[in-house]
């Protein structure tokens, strides 16, 4: 008999984490043969911990683990896979937007043997901006950093045991924990479903988050940031060569004064701020080395409670 592992990260979810533990009481959790639900706090304030224990006296499969602080989703779902004892486990956010239900149809397919299975938005019912750039971020992922991403996004995903002791090896931090499932490469399949919009509770997915993400993303896992900047370099020497035999030519032949303080102070500057912002990626990769070269874990953990066998 196979045993799923139901890992579930919560930050300021106190208004939604009963509500989600019914849904799957009520869909899902009588039709698995084994289950386990690992709930872990990513450093909530508010009384999120008390709920999960609530769950845990009401269900003895259940396994609610603390973080010490916020160590963001990355962190958090980790965590909660280096604590979970099933054969497989499925990633599950707390915020109500996807049918618990996907998660028999991701167990299935993990039956098949798919040792990674995807549950991918086939739709989504959030504002238009939302999701405009939500679908920018995932189109921008698929064409410049790993194809094998879904066009239209993914929020959690099943993973077989070897995976998951992959991803353990792997201990990344300031990256993206999808793209490393991906960068494994192990036999995928996906799930579609249609992901609602939030009705109970406040996101605390901020836009800093997602820039850090998106920045997480291209950097961990592509070369185009260095390459956009030898690219940059590379028309701009050859500009200014153009420009240079310009002006000497146009010198030679015409007599032309050589003038132009203002627009040569428009070429310094924009070249200044290309300059900048090339130090700036670079920047970036110079800190991850450095947050690497630490070597401090990506999560500490507080507490673990869990239901004692009589």
């Amino acid at each position: 008999m196979s045993k799923i592992s139901i890992v579930v990260p919560v930050y300021y979810n106190s208004d939604t984490l009963m509500m989600l533990y019914e849904d799957m009481k009520e869909k899902i959790l009588g039709k698995l043969e084994d289950y386990e639900l690992v709930f872990v706090d990513d450093g909530s304030g508010d009384n999120s911990w008390e709920i999960m224990n609530q769950i845990k006296d009401m269900d003895g499969n259940t396994k609610c683990v603390k973080l010490s602080r916020n160590f963001g989703e990355h962190a958090a779902l980790l965590a909660g896979l280096s604590v979970c004892t099933g054969d497989c486990a499925v990633t599950k956010q707390a915020d109500l937007q996807e049918d618990s239900e996907i998660i028999l149809d991701m167990y299935e397919s993990w039956k098949k043997g798919n040792k990674v299975v995807l549950a991918v938005r086939s739709d989504r019912d959030e504002n238009p901006v939302k999701k405009f750039f939500a679908s920018m971020y995932y189109v921008i992922i698929h064409k410049l950093v790993n194809e094998k991403m879904p066009v239209g996004g993914c929020d959690c995903y099943l993973l077989d045991r070897q995976v998951i002791k992959v991803l353990e090896m792997l201990d990344e931090k300031n990256s993206s924990l999808t793209l490393q499932v991906l960068w494994a490469g192990f036999k995928t399949d996906h799930v579609y479903f249609h992901r609602r919009d939030r009705e109970v509770g406040k996101s605390r997915w901020t836009l800093s988050k997602k820039i850090k993400l998106a920045m997480d993303s291209m950097l961990s896992f592509s070369y185009f940031p260095i390459r956009f900047m030898s690219t940059v370099g590379v028309i701009f020497f050859l500009v200014s060569i153009l420009m240079a035999i310009e002006v000497i030519v146009e010198k030679v032949a015409v007599g032309t004064p050589i003038l132009g303080w203002a627009s040569l102070m428009c070429v310094v500057l924009f070249s200044f701020g290309c300059m900048m912002l090339m130090m700036g990626i670079l920047g970036e990769y110079v800190w991850r080395a450095l947050d690497a070269s630490r070597n401090r874990p990506p999560y500490l953990i507080d507490e673990i409670q869990e239901k004692k066998e009589v």
